[in-house]
């Protein structure tokens, strides 16, 4: 387990990769969010993450878990729409589950306790083009890398950014059910959903955090578990009885 200085730079430098993540990409957010909603998610959650800089700025003594709950204040007070209470509130009541530091442990209870909440605030399913459908496979993936492949949490979330990835394409081609798009109806299919995408540039964000702060050597980045038999493993291909590709 880290020291809690290495832990607090980690997430104050994790905070800055996302900030700078979404003033980057705040025109296409809202190219995205034109096409669908109001054209304002972009510049939602650039104002929202540039207030958390100055929020979390000075923060150098503070618990990890304090920063993140800082986090998830600030974004409910100045990210406008659905965006402030889904992303603010879920980073402010996860925040608790990081109260014993960064461990495998803590940060699987709070990815699982950010997507509650999304959950419970939206009421959005997998499949209703969300950022639910970028959020839900990232976390699945994350916590299974852990605590049943026994990754690093590095690599661990290397594996959670292909899975959200993945997701946010599986939004292009399905209909809206909640929010805003889903007044268009049909015509929301074809369109990327921008709370997916934004969801996806920050788990980047944190990924890259990781990587510059744990990584060592090339990382598996592909979400497919490895705990799923190959194909010339499976039953059907192996000889005998079947039971070689159960390792």
């Amino acid at each position: 387990m880290a020291d809690t200085a290495t832990e607090r730079e980690a997430v104050l430098t994790a905070i800055e990769r996302v900030a700078e993540r979404m003033a980057d990409e705040k025109d296409y957010l809202t190219d995205l969010d034109s096409a669908i909603g109001d054209a304002d998610h972009g510049a939602n959650m650039n104002r929202g993450f540039q207030a958390v800089l100055e929020k979390t700025d000075g923060m150098d003594d503070a618990e990890p878990a304090d920063i993140v709950k800082t986090v998830g204040v600030t974004l409910i007070s100045e990210v406008g729409g659905a965006a402030g209470p889904l992303y603010g509130g879920s980073f402010m009541s996860a925040s608790a589950e990081l109260a014993d530091g960064l461990t495998p442990e803590t940060t699987v209870a709070f990815a699982e306790a950010f997507l509650e909440k999304v959950q419970d605030r939206g009421d959005a399913p997998v499949g209703a083009k969300t950022m639910v459908d970028a959020l839900t496979p990232a976390v699945h993936t994350y916590k299974k890398s852990i605590e049943q492949d026994d990754l690093e949490p590095v690599e661990a979330l290397t594996k959670a950014v292909d899975a959200a990835e993945r997701g946010v394409n599986f939004t292009t081609p399905i209909r809206a059910l909640k929010g805003r798009a889903s007044y268009l109806g049909w015509r929301s299919v074809g369109h990327q959903d921008p709370g997916a995408t934004s969801t996806l540039f920050m788990l980047e964000a944190i990924q890259e955090t990781a990587v510059s702060h744990l990584g060592d050597g090339d990382l598996e980045a592909d979400a497919t578990s490895p705990t799923v038999p190959d194909e010339e493993a499976t039953p059907e291909a192996a000889d005998g009885d079947g039971t070689e590709g159960s390792e």
